[in-house]
């Protein structure tokens, strides 16, 4: 599959050739990634997830309350790859609302791991990592929520990157929820990443949470020479299969063989990620949800009388959608806001507290992505079990910090494992320069 820098350099007529070969890969494929094969502009083709604005484009998000919705402008990256000069094409599933961890909660049908077509993509930006690992996308746009990008990225044996909360506009991006969300890329290498993260990054005041940081080329400044202090989470670890535990010491081993310093430490506040991270995006959920009503949104289900129509309406949510929308609810209710959702605010500014020690010492951390590589399809019979599998990457949204998921191994039975490097905030050139050099010691095939 040609690269992102190789297809920069290719003609409109190159490109357009390139188009019809991805599309009939696709259809071949029977991976279920793509939705459709819109095509915006004949610049280089870049899948969109479901839940990006696209002007003229049918975005759902992966639900059925929102089938029939024509998207009346482009969301800021989509602007920003059409200035340089890529385009959008195709829309790729996703778990609905990017509620889920296995692209199996889609309006759509489930999206399947193009290492082995039985188990999941993992999500919520399924769509994106099977596609790009399956060889019928050059690169793809994900969301990240707590952990939508590197996870399904990690199952697929590709290279996912969430970057600091803030520095993509989140404009144009249907929200989950606000204070978590993050548009990040999908690709098959380090230096197409840090190329598309390049060119999505901006500040943008049609979004109040964008941050105006001064923003320098990553891709350009690349240094996989650049040795860093990374430090090594000897409890993460505790809870991940056998075949990820020997991933992550190999890892570290490598690491070292870079001539990077390798920091031993613990992290205390982990335990409480999953509660926290459960609470806040559920409440989030709850309030950016409501909108749709079938009043001025939603896929209007006329009743009886008005309650009922809402009722109607909201019956199109999937069953996690309703699930969490409940839990919201719960949380932010009268008599247990302060139970619940300030004391998940207070032991958020516990994760970051501890984040921002270990960075006191380190430059970036070596973290797992999930506990095992992806499950059969239908494994999570227990929304908990579901839950459980983003132990090690909703801490990053928390905290609002980048990382990048890089494939790293194999199981015994060929299935991609991958590992995350998380940075400080804003350190973006950190990640990359340490996910390139990474790379290159372990050469992953």
């Amino acid at each position: 599959m040609i690269t992102l820098k190789e297809a920069l350099t290719k003609s409109s007529e190159e490109l357009a050739d390139i188009k019809e070969e991805l599309k009939n890969r696709a259809k071949s494929s029977q991976l279920n990634a793509y939705i459709d094969f819109s095509s915006y502009g004949d610049g280089v083709p870049i899948l969109i997830k479901d839940n990006i604005q696209v002007k003229g484009w049918s975005i759902t998000s992966g639900s059925k309350i929102l089938q029939g919705y024509i998207a009346p402008y482009n969301a800021t990256v989509v602007e920003n790859l059409l200035s340089n000069g890529l385009s959008p094409f195709g829309r790729a599933n996703m778990d609905e609302f990017a509620m889920g961890s296995t692209t199996e909660n889609s309006f759509y049908g489930v999206t399947k791991n193009p290492h082995d077509r039985s188990r999941v993509a993992g999500g919520s930006s399924g769509g994106s990592a099977s596609a790009v690992g399956g060889k019928i996308a050059i690169c793809a746009l994900g969301s990240d929520t707590g952990g939508s990008i590197r996870q399904p990225a990690s199952y697929c044996g590709c290279v996912g990157m969430k970057p600091t909360y803030g520095r993509v506009s989140r404009y144009g991006l249907s929200a989950y929820a606000s204070s978590l969300d993050q548009i990040g890329p999908i690709t098959q290498n380090v230096e197409d990443s840090a190329i598309l993260y390049d060119i999505i990054a901006s500040h943008d005041p049609k979004d109040s949470t964008s941050s105006d940081v001064k923003l320098n080329s990553v891709s350009k400044n690349l240094n996989p020479d650049r040795k860093l202090k990374i430090a090594v989470v000897d409890n993460y670890i505790d809870e991940a299969s056998d075949s990820i535990k020997k991933a992550y010491r190999e890892t570290v081993k490598a690491l070292e063989s870079e001539g990077h310093e390798i920091i031993h430490t613990t992290m205390t506040n982990t335990k409480y990620d999953i509660a926290t991270y459960y609470i806040v995006a559920t409440a989030e959920a709850t309030t950016n949800l409501a909108r749709y009503d079938g009043i001025r949104y939603g896929n209007r289900q006329d009743g009886k009388n008005l309650a009922d129509t809402y009722i109607k309406t909201r019956n199109l949510f999937g069953d996690e959608v309703k699930r969490r929308i409940l839990l919201g609810n719960f949380v932010l209710s009268s008599g247990y806001y302060d139970a619940y959702y300030l004391k998940a605010q207070k032991v958020r500014h516990l994760i970051r507290e501890e984040y921002s020690r270990v960075f006191q010492e380190a430059d970036l951390i070596l973290s797992p992505i999930a506990p095992d590589v992806a499950p059969k399809i239908g494994s999570f019979q227990d929304p908990l079990e579901m839950y459980k599998s983003d132990m090690f990457t909703i801490s990053v949204n928390l905290a609002g910090l980048p990382a990048i998921s890089i494939p790293v191994d194999r199981d015994e039975n060929g299935m991609p494992i991958g590992l995350q490097l998380i940075g400080n905030l804003f350190q973006e050139q950190r990640v990359f320069d340490g996910a390139m050099s990474l790379e290159r010691a372990i050469n992953y095939k």
